[in-house]
This record gives structure tokens, C-alpha cells and sequence, in this order.
């Protein structure tokens, strides 16, 4: 290696560690972390309080059912492999998006499902935002319920946590907003009659009233995006991945809510 090109390798090294240190250092929890819930009204909290009331209920109850039903080619079910989901799953919604080495990509829970439905029982993918999907993500998140978000940032997510951090706060839309201007710039403040919370992801899949239906985050993401009049990316997309991996570091600590409930 000649003088001059490990002089530019060297440069080069070092404009990467000044940009990832630049990059932590805007990247920003807020103080104290709250929980969504403490941002609505006592009936809401009520709703998410009472499994008996709680509407996302209905949808652990399909989640259940489909992790005990063969399904595919395989005739497999995920208790087959898994066993009771009350132990196997336990933590495990915690812990992501993560980085599938096998993939070389992040993937989330609801893309495990998938993956798993099609590699594993040779079936038909399971739909974005249908209810099949919708319940054995809530079921599965459930069982992590009340444990504390630990999503790692590693050197296989690093570039992940960067695009998400960066997208965070990229302006967008007609309205030129970013979700950093709201969520984090501009919590517990009014917006109408609503208060803004602090955007974490700790109750998805949730059931908002708004809705009157279980949504999943990406479906989240996609009405923020269209509030602000921006083009709408795709369910499952890498960018709303990197953006989830985000939120899993920015509400680390909080624990797991799902189901949730929102207005």
C-alpha cells in the first residue's frame, strides 16, 4: 500500500467514526420516557387495562388458535416447532426488529411470521394488516407483556439505526414535518384536542378507536405520513424497518403494552 493511499484510507476511516458519532450524538430519548397511554383519557386507559373489555382481546384469541392449527403444505403449526408460547415467546417482542444474518437483513416480527409461514409450513404469506397477521403478532407480542424493550444496536444494525434515525427526523410531506417535530420536539402538547405523546411502539399491534380495528406500527407510520401529505411507502417496507428499529432504541426500557388501545 502506497503512503498516500493509506493516508486516504486512514481519512476515510475517520470521516466514518466522525459521522457515526455525529449521527449518536443527534439521535435523542425523551426525558422522562412515557408510555402513549399516559397521554389519553381514563376510559382508554380503562379499555387497555381490562382484558375482558380490551377490544385487541379479540385478536389474541385468533392469534391463539392459529399457533395451535397446522397449516400448509407441511401441515406444520408454530407449536409444533415452538412449543407453548406462554415459555418459547416469552421476551421475544422485546428484543425486536432484529437482523437476520441468514437474510442479511432487519427483520420485525410480523416478517418472521411470514417467513416462517412460508419456509417452514409452505403456506401462503399471511397478508399485511390482515387479521391472521394482525393476531399472531399481537399473540406473540403479548407474551413479552410488561417486559422492558432491549432492542441492541450492533455492528449489523448500526447502518439500520442510522437510516432509521436519519428518516426520524427528515422533514417530509406538503407540511414539511418530520416525526422528530412532533414526537419529540413537542410532546404533552395539544394538537386540537388530542395531546401528543412521545411515539413509541410499545402497545403494537394496537386497537385504535379511530380505526375500529387493529392496526399494525406500519399502519401507524403510513397515517403520519399521510397527515403530513407525503408519499406513502409500502407496509414492510426497509425504510418503516429501519424506522421501527429506531423507535425500539428510542423507548428502550419501556415495557411491552400489547394489545394496546389508543384513541
Amino acid at each position: 500500500m502506497t503512503p498516500r493511499s493509506l493516508r486516504d484510507g486512514l481519512l476515510a476511516a475517520a470521516l466514518a467514526l466522525i459521522s457515526v458519532a455525529g449521527h449518536a450524538q443527534n439521535a435523542a430519548k425523551p426525558e422522562p420516557l412515557k408510555s402513549g397511554l399516559e397521554f389519553t383519557g381514563p376510559e382508554v386507559r380503562e379499555l387497555q387495562r381490562d382484558d375482558f373489555a380490551n377490544p385487541g382481546m379479540l385478536w389474541i384469541t385468533r392469534g391463539e388458535r392459529l399457533w395451535q392449527e397446522p397449516a400448509g403444505a407441511a401441515g406444520k403449526s408454530c407449536a409444533g416447532c415452538h412449543g407453548e408460547a406462554k415459555t418459547s415467546m416469552q421476551g421475544v417482542a422485546a428484543r425486536y426488529p432484529q437482523f437476520d444474518a441468514a437474510r442479511a437483513r432487519l427483520i420485525n416480527i410480523e416478517g418472521r411470521i411470514r417467513q416462517c409461514r412460508e419456509s417452514r409450513q409452505q403456506a401462503e404469506p399471511f397478508k399485511y394488516e390482515s387479521a391472521e397477521l394482525l393476531g399472531l403478532t399481537a399473540y406473540v407480542g403479548q407474551q413479552s407483556r410488561g417486559m422492558p424493550v432491549n432492542v441492541p444496536i450492533d455492528a449489523q444494525t448500526r447502518r439500520h439505526f442510522e437510516a432509521g434515525r436519519d428518516l426520524y427526523y427528515r422533514r417530509m410531506g406538503q407540511m414539511n414535518l418530520s416525526c422528530a417535530q412532533c414526537h419529540q420536539d413537542n410532546w404533552g402538547k395539544k394538537l386540537g384536542p388530542e395531546t401528543i405523546s412521545q411515539g413509541h411502539s410499545v402497545a403494537y399491534p394496537i386497537y385504535r378507536l379511530e380505526w375500529q380495528t387493529m392496526g399494525s406500527l406500519h399502519r401507524r407510520f403510513r397515517s403520519c405520513q399521510s397527515g403530513v401529505r407525503a408519499e406513502l411507502l409500502p407496509q414492510g417496507s426497509p425504510e418503516f424497518l429501519d424506522l421501527e428499529l429506531y423507535l425500539a432504541w428510542r423507548e428502550g426500557g419501556l415495557p411491552i403494552e400489547t394489545p394496546g388501545v389508543r384513541r
